[in-house]
């Protein structure tokens, strides 16, 4: 027997439904079909949004706390929030499968149906009369299901009616749900059975065409005998009707497909879609870390994106709310703070003409970017089919897309060139093959007769789309999409491009897709010139040139607009990767603690990088890291360095270095390999690039060399300068690196080159100043106790040159004319600039036509050391940012 409790708790009940049904009755009694307009809020609810008690409580509240006079939430069936938990829509489709399989697990899936909504209905529902009604109603629900279930499993087969039926109870177990919650937490709350207002019929795309007159007939006839004022209206997303009055589902994205074709019956404000994302991005965010939320987009621009697989709505779900110009909305149900995405109508309003005016001009959206969005299809396959045969033929595309239409095929993109010669067109790549053969079988005969002469499937390809209704008759958008991805070594296979002007798509090699889409969101989104930056070698030099590196960031920030981020440092052993930049006060630790150097894996690194735009420094003086040039430029990555290995190795290879540099957007700066900081090689080229004609370059190329000639008088060892020199760092570690002059003959043999001569590193002479003897010695240590014995030369020489007003320089010397280099110790009259050096500074003349011989361009300064080689180094990576867009 009951308790007095439960019978009065059940009495209370039954007179409040009974308040409830009279109150309902007093409204409808007022009431003349749904008052349309912006009174209306609509929102619509995702499966994750409502995985679980929690979460739908949460849903109730923010619905609960709507300020519009009239309240709408959509809600889809019961999705999960971790996985390995039943997904509501998964089970009932898993269970029709299996039932129609005549496999008798369909049960358990029932059986995780109803555990979830048991539960779920015992946490939420805490009035119990709410609580047993809906549990009453579950249960005959279920029941009615596993019914038909045990029919399908005998018969063994199911039919896609059944299926739409099956499918829907999720949704309408969701929207009861959620009425029944906030109406025990004192709110008012109705629900809508989607199925007993929409009307839809199957349209040739695969989706449906609601029937607006027949639903908004049915949603006043609702309205009027089942609203109740204040109350929110909760209603099943995803399901409708046929005009016979049979279950059906409104196909893909059929939920958000509800909220809109609601929000334009009621002809709301907004209608909001809760997802878990903060709203549509500029790019896909896992793939571009500079992504960022959109505050708006058109109607239009959505439809682009999401024709590309952007995280949109689908251009059908827009359809119901542009016909009102509705505002929808894509927000984060898990982070409310974040403003969302607001999709609409974008105006277009013509000029007023008059006086001086030409035409109409439109006036755009200025609200956004020029760029919305960047997207992408990967793994598509190119099909270009050409033959002087098609030129001017009427009907040969339309028999090309007839074949793929017959193969079932769809045709992502077409492109054409106006001389009618060849028709492209992309395609899924698991349609290629079916594409290919059909089109050979239609053209059998043209391919026979020549008047067809190839059809060929270009795969691994992927498909990138800019889209931007700001783009339309804005000249320039095109240059700088293609600037960006020549800049970044990515070459374009095919290009389309609407006469709407909102989207410019290209094709591009698949494994180039990531690159590709770096660059062009780096060009249109960043504020800055951002670079990452790869070092090898972070010995002295490397070290100052980082050290330079971080006190210039912030000024380089705010002043240029560059930003440069350091994120791979390799030597010889170890070596230091990072996502993000690395930190410059603290690197040297944890390079200390960096993994085995792998030079594959580094460039692999830089080259993923978030930046749309790398360079790699090498300031080693490694012959094997000069051997990676090329493959470093050949993908887009931009080279500085102040080793000389590559530029004065085999002439083949420096050949192919500048080739690449002149024929890409690629940039391979050295300045340093010749004077340290000194502009040397710069100075060169803009004398020949203003077509002056150079005739000799003459110089001291060696600080060191410089030092210890600057320091010799008469009287003085030579061996005793040479040991200063080595004791106050001027020298290698081995003195000979130096005195052998193959330093200075690797310069000349590169300036040489800059000139145009082709000659080798072994065709320049050298005068070696390490005494014949005491080359092959074991140690520096040896060499350096043997060298006095050996000043008598060096010492015969300088009292010569002084006895006669000169002295002794090592120099290098270009001899144009005569296509000769040359390293040599040379005597110089005292008053020549050569004779004036102090210290370690270098020197360089160039005689050309413009600079005779009477007064030669002179270069001079520091040209050797630490900091002016990193400063020169530093100059060259300023040098990459100024050609790629920074202001200078």
């Amino acid at each position: 027997m009951a308790s007095r409790a439960s019978v009065s708790r059940a009495s209370a009940s039954a007179r409040a439904r009974v308040a409830t049904r009279s109150r309902a009755t007093r409204w409808a009694t007022r009431a003349r079909g749904v008052p349309r307009g912006t009174d209306w809020d609509v929102h619509k609810f995702g499966g994750t949004c409502v995985g679980s008690a929690e979460r739908i409580a949460g849903v109730c509240e923010l619905l609960m706390k709507n300020d519009s006079k009239y309240t709408m939430g959509i809600v889809s069936a019961m999705g999960v929030i971790s996985k390995g938990e039943p997904k509501v829509t998964d089970c009932l489709i898993n269970a029709t499968d299996m039932a129609a399989a005549r496999n008798e697990k369909y049960t358990e899936e029932l059986n995780k149906l109803e555990d979830k909504h048991v539960t779920t209905a015992k946490a939420l529902l805490t009035d119990e009369a709410e609580y047993d009604a809906y549990i009453t109603a579950f249960h005959e629900e279920l029941n009615d299901l596993k019914a038909m279930f045990k029919a399908i499993y005998i018969a063994g087969c199911s039919t896609q009616a059944f299926g739409d039926f099956v499918v829907g109870h999720g949704e309408l177990w969701t929207a009861r749900l959620c009425a029944a919650h906030i109406r025990c937490k004192g709110g008012k709350a109705v629900w809508i059975d989607a199925r007993d207002i929409l009307v839809v019929t199957d349209s040739e795309d695969g989706g449906v065409d609601v029937n607006y007159n027949l639903s908004n007939a049915n949603l006043d006839k609702w309205f009027d005998a089942h609203m109740q004022e204040g109350a929110v209206v909760m209603v099943t997303g995803f399901i409708a009707r046929t005009p016979e009055g049979v279950p059906t589902t409104l196909k893909r994205n059929g939920s958000d497909y509800s909220a809109t074709i609601f929000g334009a019956l009621v002809q709301g404000r907004n209608i909001t879609i809760w997802t878990d994302v903060d709203g549509v991005y500029s790019a896909d965010p896992r793939r571009v870390k500079g992504a960022k939320s959109l505050a708006s987009l058109s109607y239009n621009e959505a439809w682009e994106l999401a024709y590309f697989g952007a995280n949109v709505l689908h251009p059908r779900t827009t359809l119901p709310a542009m016909k009102y110009n509705i505002p929808v909305t894509l927000r984060n149900y898990f982070n409310q703070a974040a403003p969302g995405t607001s999709i609409g109508m974008t105006c277009n309003v013509p000029s007023v003409e008059g006086e001086g005016v030409v035409g109409k001009y439109e006036t755009r959206d200025s609200s956004g970017e020029l760029v919305k969005g960047i997207a992408t299809i990967d793994d598509v396959c190119l099909i270009n089919v050409e033959g002087t045969g098609m030129v001017g033929v009427p009907g040969t595309a339309n028999a090309v897309f007839s074949a793929v239409k017959e193969a079932g095929c769809n045709v992502v993109m077409i492109s054409q060139a106006s001389s009618e010669h060849s028709i492209c067109f992309a395609v899924r790549s698991h349609e290629a093959d079916k594409a290919v053969s059909a089109l050979n079988k239609k053209f059998e005969k043209a391919i026979a007769a020549g008047r067809i002469s190839n059809i060929e499937a270009v795969k691994d390809c992927s498909v990138m789309a800019i889209v931007g209704q700001n783009m339309c008759k804005t000249p320039g958008v095109a240059a700088m999409l293609f600037e960006a991805l020549a800049q970044s070594a990515v070459n374009v296979i095919a290009i389309a491009q609407g006469a709407s002007e909102y989207n410019i798509t290209v094709v591009v090699s698949k494994k180039d897709v990531n690159k590709a889409l770096q660059a062009v969101h780096g060009r249109f989104y960043l504020s800055k010139t951002a670079i990452s930056v790869g070092l090898v070698g972070p010995g002295l030099v490397g070290k100052t040139l980082l050290r330079q590196m971080k006190e210039q960031l912030q000024t380089l920030q705010d002043e240029f607009q560059v930003e440069l981020r350091t994120v791979a440092i390799t030597g010889g052993r170890k070596m230091l990767l990072s996502d993000d930049a690395i930190d410059l006060d603290t690197w040297e630790e944890e390079y200390g603690n960096g993994v085995p150097a792998d030079m594959d894996a580094f460039t692999q690194h830089v080259l993923e990088s978030a930046s749309p735009n790398q360079i790699i420094v090498d300031c080693s003086a490694s012959d094997e890291v000069a051997g990676h040039y090329k493959d470093w430029l050949s993908k887009g990555l931009h080279v500085v360095t102040p080793n000389k290995k590559a530029n004065s190795g085999p002439l083949a290879y420096y050949k192919d270095l500048r080739s690449i540099q002149r024929n890409s957007y690629t940039h391979y700066f050295y300045e340093a390999t010749v004077g340290a900081g000194l502009p040397i090689i710069s100075t060169l080229r803009s004398l020949l690039d203003a077509g002056d004609k150079v005739e000799r370059i003459e110089g001291i190329f060696s600080g060191t060399l410089s030092y210890i000639f600057n320091t010799l008088e008469p009287g003085v060892a030579f061996s005793d300068i040479v040991a200063q020199a080595k004791e106050a760092g001027y020298t290698e570690p081995d003195p000979r690196d130096d005195l052998s002059g193959m330093d200075v003959a690797r310069k000349v043999t590169i300036l040489a080159r800059e000139c145009g001569l082709n000659i080798e590193l072994s065709d320049v002479p050298i005068q070696s100043l390490v005494p014949e003897p005491l080359r092959e010695v074991a140690t520096a240590d040896e060499f350096m106790k043997e060298l006095p014995k050996f000043d008598g030369d060096i010492a015969k020489q300088q009292e010569e040159a002084d006895k006669v007003g000169e002295v002794l320089r090592f120099v290098g010397v270009v001899d144009v004319k005569a296509g000769t280099g040359s390293v040599e110790l040379r005597r110089y009259p005292k008053d020549h600039p050569f004779a004036q050096l102090k210290g370690s500074d270098n020197i360089i003349s160039f005689t050309s036509r413009y600079y005779t011989s009477a007064g030669p361009l002179v270069v001079r300064g520091p040209g050797a050391g630490a900091e002016v080689t990193a400063g020169g180094v530093f100059g060259d990576i300023l040098r990459v940012c100024a050609y790629l867009g920074a202001p200078s």
